[in-house]
């Protein structure tokens, strides 16, 4: 199971805890939970990395990562304002490795539940 650290919120933001549940389902590996939330168009772009286009290959890109759950989630943040979103903290993965992530999201709409685009930063601390 996944320990799960998150800085407290106004809680009035129903975005905010959507991130928070979203980056919570990929800490844990909850691909069915990361699909629903997602736009048939989803960019994700992993700077540095890959940029993977469309749902198909979003869904082929968790499929590999499925057996790296997080050990520990820690959000320190969480924004959102209209139809963008941010999220940053850190994932503590077995084997000792620590990354800290900064992800931007763009929802399909100012009220839309969709995520149409996410650039992730990640990096090994």
């Amino acid at each position: 199971m996944t320990k799960i650290v998150s800085t407290p919120n106004c809680g009035n933001s129903p975005k905010m805890a959507f991130l928070k549940d979203f980056n919570i389902a990929f800490a844990q590996g909850n691909i069915a939970f990361l699909l629903e939330s997602v736009s048939d168009d989803i960019i994700w772009n992993m700077v540095g990395k890959q940029k993977i286009v469309g749902k198909e290959d979003f869904t082929k890109a968790l499929a590999k990562m499925k057996d790296f759950k997080a050990r520990e989630l820690i959000l320190e943040q969480i924004l959102t304002h209209g139809k963008e979103g941010a999220a940053s903290g850190q994932l503590k993965m077995d084997g000792n490795k620590t990354y800290a992530f900064s992800d931007f999201y763009l929802f399909n709409g100012a009220k839309g539940e969709k995520i149409k685009q996410i650039t992730s930063y990640l990096i090994e601390v």
